[in-house]
């Protein structure tokens, strides 16, 4: 089955690709000259994250698209928060301005998490 997979490599960058072996990918990165470039110069390399996809088709397809989120949005999806990826698609500015509209609109200031008394 095809992989996509994320690398942190040692400068604590993500490196987004895939494949159909995701164990000798992962020893390509670290030992070989085949590995991509810019893991080349960020050895060693560690898995943090994958997921198996059924076709090489879906998991490029995927991977193309994983590779364009910024860091946060990539972390998010390590942990399996699903929840939090539509709120970082945002842009940062909208999301920024969004939370000060919300903050002048609510009078009453709370703590992370709390619920207002009603």
């Amino acid at each position: 089955m095809p992989f996509v997979y994320i690398v942190r490599c040692s400068d604590d960058t993500y490196y987004v690709g895939s494949t159909w072996d995701l164990d000798g990918r992962l020893w390509q990165h670290n030992h070989s000259d085949d590995g991509a470039i810019y893991t080349r110069k960020r050895r060693p390399v560690v898995l943090a994250w994958n997921a198996e996809f059924d076709s090489i088709e879906q998991a490029f397809a995927f991977e193309k698209r994983i590779s364009g989120w910024r860091r946060e949005k990539k972390e998010a999806l390590m942990r399996g928060d699903f929840d939090a990826l539509p709120e970082l698609s945002r842009r940062k500015r909208a999301r920024d301005r969004d939370r000060d509209r919300q903050e002048a609109a609510d009078p009453e200031p709370r703590s992370p998490g709390s619920r207002p008394l009603t």
